[in-house]
């Protein structure tokens, strides 16, 4: 404890990261104020009724930070600008343009990310109007509302939107630790209250095993949450160098670390934004009645990817798996790693530079990687396996809120660190 408090009043004394921290919680005190900050015209209290006995539902309102519950005028979160990141990373696998933006370092990943906030302006509409008819359906408006109302509604929910990602960038910019990430963590951490008061509530049913088994199950999942995440391979690297002056050569051993969680959250949160789509539309089409033909099929389709179902579960788990994948290829080129390592004279021992080098370290992420998108799946339907076990629906243990809770603090942490180091250095020069 002594150990955490001398650590603690380091950060403080430390004027840079002073100035960040507080900034980042200047930027949190202001997005828990919005949240707050109800739309108008909408039943309040027959809408947290709803919230309670709707899966689909409840679980939009963990990552929103129970700014659904009371449909607060940043209601659709960060929802839209994660889904327009997914499409602009499946672009970039599709159109030559934007995969040579990939490669241009920071500059054309600034140019991706303005492509990515003005394709967030159009799904944050969607979303608003996908909302708006979902609250038509469950007779959540308190009146019909006229055009301009109804406009006006769909409008301030876009700008409760942006003005999120804006203040994520802010942090990112100005704070500690990437700003997305660590708003969607402030969300989950401001949902715990609600949690315990749920389970506290149906504090009957839970009976003696299950109040043992829970914690220790807890304590588990976190632990193998933080060793993933600071899990690696290592592959052994040589570097030879020549002194001139002796004439004779030298060489120095290092390695490459190679994750076995590369991705971070980034897969779950995708995976989750994707898995979630069906419910929204079933919801859309159920206010439109299509012909009947259509209406049939569509609905039978969409209800089977409904959560709770099978379906949803193993959807989910897969597309955990692939974007777990897909986001350690984008981010993580063997072909590149291979070059640094020719232009640096560096070479792993038996492998031959160029095209050996790259299938090898390419063998090693792929088998790394599987291991780390098989746990994150796991990790992601873990609740399901949770509430099978315990019997008790209110209580979900691990799954998306835990892994990213774990994850962004493991992230602010070393970057606290890392400008801790840094500022040491910097003090000595």
């Amino acid at each position: 404890m002594n150990r955490i408090w001398s650590y603690l009043r380091l950060l403080w004394k430390t004027e840079d990261l002073r100035r960040k921290i507080i900034f980042t919680l200047f930027i949190v005190l202001v997005v828990r104020f919005m949240a707050h900050i109800p739309v108008p015209l909408v039943n309040q209290q027959r809408l947290q009724q709803i919230f309670r006995h709707n899966q689909f539902l409840g679980l939009i309102n963990i990552f929103s930070g129970g700014t659904l519950a009371n449909f607060s005028i940043i209601a659709l979160g960060l929802n839209p600008y994660i889904n327009a990141s997914i499409i602009l990373q499946l672009l970039t696998m599709v159109i030559p343009k934007l995969e040579e933006l990939t490669k241009e370092g920071e500059y054309g990943m600034e140019i991706i990310n303005r492509y990515t906030r003005f394709l967030t302006l159009p799904l944050t509409l969607i979303q608003a109007v996908g909302f708006y008819f979902l609250l038509a359906k469950q007779q959540l408006i308190v009146s019909q509302l006229p055009w301009l109302d109804m406009i006006s509604m769909l409008l301030v929910l876009s700008a409760g939107s942006l003005s999120m990602v804006w203040l994520g960038e802010l942090i990112t910019e100005k704070g500690v630790g990437d700003g997305i990430s660590f708003l969607i963590f402030v969300g989950i951490v401001a949902s715990l209250p609600t949690s315990i008061s749920q389970m506290l509530a149906n504090w009957d049913l839970i009976d003696f095993t299950t109040i043992v088994t829970f914690p220790l199950l807890a304590l588990v999942v976190i632990a193998a949450i933080i060793y993933i995440n600071e899990a690696y391979r290592k592959v052994r690297l040589k570097y030879a160098r020549q002194e001139t002056s002796h004439k004779m050569s030298l060489t120095q051993e290092s390695y490459l670390p190679v994750k076995l969680n590369n991705a971070g959250v980034i897969p779950i949160i995708f995976a989750i934004s994707v898995v979630l789509l069906p419910s929204l539309l079933y919801q859309i089409i159920n206010y439109f009645r299509l012909p009947s033909f259509w209406q049939e099929r569509l609905t039978d389709f969409l209800l089977a990817f409904q959560p709770g179902t099978t379906t949803y579960y193993l959807t989910y788990f897969f597309l955990v798996v692939i974007f777990t994948f897909f986001y350690t290829m984008v981010t993580f080129d063997p072909h590149k790693v291979a070059e640094e390592l020719k232009k640096s004279g560096g070479f792993i021992p038996g492998i031959r530079p160029g095209e050996e080098t790259v299938d090898y370290i390419s063998y090693i992420l792929y088998r790394v990687t599987f291991v780390g998108a098989i746990f994150l799946g796991i990790v992601a339907i873990l609740p399901a396996i949770s509430q099978n076990l315990t019997g008790v629906q209110n209580l979900a243990i691990g799954g998306t809120g835990i892994l990213i809770v774990v994850s962004v603090i493991l992230e602010i942490v070393k970057k606290l660190e890392a400008e801790l180091i840094m500022q040491h250095y910097d003090n000595y020069l």
